[in-house]
């Protein structure tokens, strides 16, 4: 299929689950596995945001107040208040945009996160999708997106492919009676955030999604934020339940907005760049096998093509290590794994593991 010829979903979901996520991989039977699947930050939450948290236990009698959070978001990106809405996690957004925006035609560029799919088809609304080819390196080009569409939903960087799109193209697909959806929930893990969206208020409809669950390994507290005209987030915290975030959640935003927690995570994506950057040598041996990385890639994880994908994930499990299946995501089949980018030393086990998981040549 051309790049610049979207792609009409069906009814239904065209056969992928889209609700299936890393976590389902080192559930249960995989809880002892290495975790490759999940794209949290390794050995985080750090010490000093534990115990930020854990010392706001003692005001769980009140209601949540999320002025101070929200004032400190909004300080972050030179926003005002009014352009910034807190969210139980980047995933609770989705749902507040599906339920709460009266749009006809709504376009979600895959191979992407599919909760706002799903969060679109459980609202009631019919979904096309813009597939991306492995060809093109899953890029995007602006005439992808039919001029019809008044909602545009894309990564940047894109889970799971790991493609940091410009941001000039991205808001390039901004057009009147149009609300184009960013999701930017890796974007911290991207060296000096190039490509950022957030804090722009020239780029007519857009709503720019963050979530701090993924650098401060906050995934069971779910916290989030979306970065919007004022009238956008009215409209979407009408769409709120009261008190939607919590007290622990507020404290952790907080903490995480401030310059130190900035100077810590902008250190942690060098950090994470070099590691990628190491994995991907190493995957670069594979090639013999089929095995290609999708380049470059710019998030805390790689997506890569691998003949007998599946059966070599099955041989993973019992190596000890999980990796995140590909044909769950639109655009996507068996042949693709998504590996999160760990320290060198679990990368350098996980390849010897690879090296035993993938068939011998006949």
């Amino acid at each position: 299929m051309d790049t610049h010829t979207p792609m009409r979903a069906e009814p239904g979901t065209g056969g992928h689950d889209l609700r299936h996520h890393g976590d389902a991989e080192v559930r249960d039977d995989g809880s002892a596995l290495v975790d490759l699947a999940v794209n949290v930050r390794a050995d985080t939450p750090p010490v000093w945001l534990r115990e930020h948290v854990a010392a706001s236990l003692g005001s769980l009698a009140a209601y949540p107040d999320g002025r101070a959070a929200r004032a400190a978001v909004a300080a972050r990106h030179g926003l005002p208040v009014e352009r910034v809405l807190l969210t139980a996690g980047a995933a609770e957004a989705f749902v507040l945009l599906a339920r709460a925006l009266k749009v006809r035609r709504p376009v979600v560029v895959h191979p992407q996160f599919t909760e706002p799919e799903a969060a679109l088809r459980d609202a009631g609304h019919t979904v096309d999708r813009v597939l991306l080819r492995a060809a093109d390196g899953f890029r995007l080009g602006p005439a992808a997106v039919p001029e019809d569409a008044d909602l545009v939903v894309v990564g940047n960087p894109t889970n799971p492919t790991s493609v940091l799109h410009p941001a000039g193209v991205l808001a390039g697909l901004a057009r009147p009676g149009r609300t184009l959806v960013v999701d930017e929930a890796f974007m911290d893990a991207v060296p000096g955030e190039r490509e950022a969206l957030a804090g722009r208020v020239d780029v007519p409809g857009l709503v720019v999604l963050r979530s701090l669950t993924k650098t401060w390994g906050l995934a069971g507290l779910r916290i989030g934020y979306v970065l919007a005209a004022p009238e956008t987030v009215a409209e979407l915290e009408r769409a709120q339940p009261l008190w939607p975030v919590s007290t622990p959640a507020l404290a952790a935003a907080e903490a995480c907005v401030a310059p130190r927690a900035l100077a810590e995570a902008a250190h942690a994506a060098h950090r994470v760049a070099a590691d990628r950057a190491h994995l991907v040598a190493g995957l670069g041996e594979f090639a013999r096998a089929g095995l290609r990385v999708v380049e470059p890639a710019e998030g805390p994880f790689v997506l890569v093509r691998l003949p007998h994908a599946a059966a070599v994930r099955h041989r993973l499990r019992g190596l000890g290590f999980a990796v995140r299946r590909g044909d769950t995501f639109p655009g996507l089949d068996e042949e693709w794994l998504r590996l999160a980018v760990r320290d060198r030393a679990t990368s350098n086990r996980f390849l010897r593991a690879l090296e035993r998981a993938i068939p011998a040549p006949a």
